[in-house]
């Protein structure tokens, strides 16, 4: 089998050829056994390049291809891909582990051409201890999919990536590298092709090139997107703009928004207008992810409405249009998910719908970064002085950082060698470890700077397309010719008065449940707090409603400011209690509400409790007022924190403060043995759950009969 038949096979169009620059690569790999770097724009065919390779490496009895790859979605594309070549492909990640196993005993059968796996795989103790290095010894060619993540443009996205620096200094001499990526700048170019050489500055020979990386980088035009820009003065406005143009919009495409409850919402309410959409986000179910993708690829929906989730890699040739609820905070992102579109087609639609909460939600999500050295300073010292390995649930409430953010540093640290993750958790290596002050600073700096770049491209009067180009070190990137700004506008911002009625009716509909916290957080004797195991339903709250999320687009742009830091603390607005009283009212209607007639629904609030707020305490006591004199009930007190300040933290810390320092006020103290029935617990905003769980465990154990809680936020 040649090369021509090998692409043939994999494209499906008999006497397909490779481009010049994949040949280069092909035979860099093949005949040459070399490392090659391919930044290349979406849809340039990168995937044939290490298909062809494997292929003619496995003739002449090379080992299988091990493909690092960052996303389900593209390890499905990937596999469709191979298989069509005839390349038996098969894959490990966190969604099929009941099937490793079976795996690895076909790659030691020779069963499998192709494995791939997903970063995270190289951090497991039980792969990188024993299949790891069986791989790395008779591998034929390693890829890396998306190397953009190794360079530390990327660590923060998935730090698992830099572990491939070790796997790539342990690999057999004369194995062959591939990594691609179609979203680098030239520094990011520069710090991958170093990474894959022996030290040497990249080299851009056709030579052997010995000890060199061979870097291919291609023009990242894509002729056949449309780029614009429609300006709204809100979010009602964009979802009735998105509501009446979706069906206009060529094929069918993705629609992206910046956070988890903003493609939800989004999603249900296109839902609601009759428009054929699934949402997709980090919250999906694998299951349902897998069939929203199939759904997409056989155009049985209209659109995807999704986070970042959905993104590299996932291979629609003809989606016919890319729309962004909100920009992303850097061109180089924005450039990687419109590149979903058009890559089959002449044409596609790329359309960025800004808002000006978007820098806000930028900054909540840079504020998830690098934690501070005295947090990574203390967490060395716990693992340092534990006698045994740590998981995580035991660390997280010895230190004041939230089980995601923990693992995501405890990765970079395991990279640097300062902790190892073994069977059991986490340990200290004992090694000196610097605290990269200088690193972060840039990474933070860059961000600054990507951020006012997506700030100037929605402002652009010249050429979007050229723009996007020179942010990513483009050379020659002139005016496209098909942008609005090239062609003149497509769209308009004229909107539906009928639908932006509906959307400004769904946006303000207030209320967003509140589950109860029913498992106490593990580990928690571990800080002297003798709290374990289930919460006795008679110490739980029952399930609360709050008026909104920060982060979704409705409540959550009204929210914002009312709860900034920057807000001064006031009374609460005359429009936020009406919303409240709104939701109250619909949740003394809704199903187990105390109006809804059913059997087991509690009994009407008989008072109004208020979580005393140490940032805000005029507008919690104003909110707690006005809901007792809507409800012609009586305002009991407040339950207050004696304790010292604590920062956000996280839950298991939360816990940890909360624990023994909550009494009620001298009020409350005295109301609380004639209370007879449930009371409503009042605050202005929960993101771990644990204020309104141990202040309803108080008031429970008084001897409250039922605590419903009533916040003006939910973060998340």
């Amino acid at each position: 089998m040649d090369k021509r038949q090998v692409l043939a096979e994999l494209v499906g169009t008999p006497g397909s050829v490779l481009r010049e620059d994949q040949w280069r690569a092909v035979e860099a790999l093949v005949a040459h056994r070399r490392r090659a770097l391919v930044v290349q724009r979406t849809g340039w065919g990168k995937s044939a390049v290490y298909f062809v390779a494997t292929a003619l490496l496995r003739r002449e009895g090379g080992g299988p291809t091990v493909i690092v790859s960052p996303l389900l979605a593209l390890m499905r594309n990937q596999i469709e891909a191979a298989a069509r070549a005839g390349i038996r492909a098969r894959t490990i990640n966190s969604a099929n582990p009941e099937e490793w196993e079976g795996i690895e005993k076909e790659i030691a059968d020779g069963d499998v051409d192709v494995l791939l796996v997903s970063p995270e795989r190289l951090n497991n103790p039980d792969f990188r201890d024993h299949v790891l290095p069986r791989l790395a010894a008779g591998t034929g060619l390693l890829v890396v999919d998306e190397a953009h993540c190794i360079s530390d443009w990327g660590h923060d996205f998935r730090p698992d990536y830099r572990r491939l620096r070790t796997v790539l200094a342990d690999l057999p001499e004369g194995v062959p590298v591939l990594a691609t990526t179609a979203t680098a700048n030239a520094r990011v170019t520069d710090d991958i092709a170093e990474q894959l050489g022996t030290g040497g500055p990249p080299a851009e020979d056709a030579g052997d090139g010995a000890g060199r990386a061979l870097v291919l980088r291609g023009s990242l035009e894509r002729e056949s997107l449309r780029l614009s820009v429609v300006r709204l003065p809100d979010p009602a406005h964009r979802l009735a703009w998105l509501d009446r143009r979706l069906e206009e919009l060529p094929g069918s495409g993705i629609v992206y928004a910046l956070t988890v409850a903003a493609a939800e919402e989004t999603a249900a309410h296109l839902r609601e207008r009759g428009h054929e959409v699934a949402a997709y986000t980090g919250r999906t179910e694998p299951a349902e992810r897998a069939a929203a993708e199939s759904d997409l690829l056989a155009n049985r929906v209209k659109a995807l409405v999704a986070t970042s989730a959905l993104g590299m890699g996932f291979d629609k040739p003809d989606l016919g249009f890319v729309v962004h609820l909100g920009s992303p905070s850097s061109p180089i992102a924005y450039y990687q998910q419109i590149g979903r579109a058009g890559r089959g087609t002449d044409r596609a639609e790329v359309v960025l719908l800004p808002g000006p909460e978007d820098a806000a939600i930028w900054k909540y999500f840079a504020s998830l970064a690098f934690p501070p050295e005295e947090q990574v300073r203390e967490t060395l010292r716990v693992l340092g002085e534990s006698e045994r390995p740590l998981s995580l649930p035991a660390l997280e409430p010895l230190v004041g950082l939230r089980r995601s953010r923990l693992e995501t540093m405890l990765k970079v640290l395991d990279v640097d060698g300062a902790v190892r993750r073994v069977r059991g958790g986490w340990i200290g290596t004992g090694e000196p470890w610097v605290y990269d002050t200088g690193r972060y600073e840039r990474v933070a700096r860059r961000r600054a700077e990507e951020e006012r770049a997506m700030l100037e491209y929605a402002d652009l009067s010249d050429c979007r397309m050229a723009y996007l180009r020179r942010q990513l070190d483009d050379e020659g990137a002139a005016p496209c010719g098909r942008c609005d700004n090239c062609a003149g506008a497509r769209f308009d911002t004229s909107v539906d008065e009928e639908a932006l009625a509906a959307s400004r009716r769904d946006l303000r509909r207030p209320g967003v449940p509140i589950e109860p916290r029913r498992m106490w957080p593990t580990g928690m004797q571990a800080v002297g707090v003798d709290l374990r195991g289930r919460i006795p339903a008679g110490e739980q709250h029952a399930p609360g409603r709050a008026l909104g999320r920060l982060s979704d687009l409705g409540w959550g742009n009204r929210l914002r400011p009312l709860l900034s830091d920057r807000e001064a603390d006031g009374p609460v607005p005359d429009d936020v209690v009406r919303a409240v009283v709104e939701v109250l009212a619909d949740w003394a209607r809704g199903p187990g509400g105390w109006a809804s007639g059913e059997p087991d629904a509690p009994s009407r609030p008989v008072g109004v409790v208020t979580v005393a707020s140490r940032d805000r305490p005029r507008l919690v006591a104003s909110l707690g007022a006005r809901i007792a004199e809507v409800g012609r009930m009586p305002l009991l007190g407040s339950v207050t924190v004696t304790g010292p300040h604590t920062p956000r933290s996280n839950g298991a810390q939360r816990l940890r403060a909360l624990h023994d320092s909550l009494v009620p006020d001298a009020g409350l103290a005295a109301a609380l043995p004639s209370v007879d029935g449930p009371v409503l617990l009042v605050d202005d905003w929960t993101e771990t759950g644990w204020t309104l769980a141990v202040a309803a465990r108080l008031l429970r154990r008084s001897g409250v009969p039922g605590v419903l809680p009533l916040v003006l936020a939910v973060q998340g």
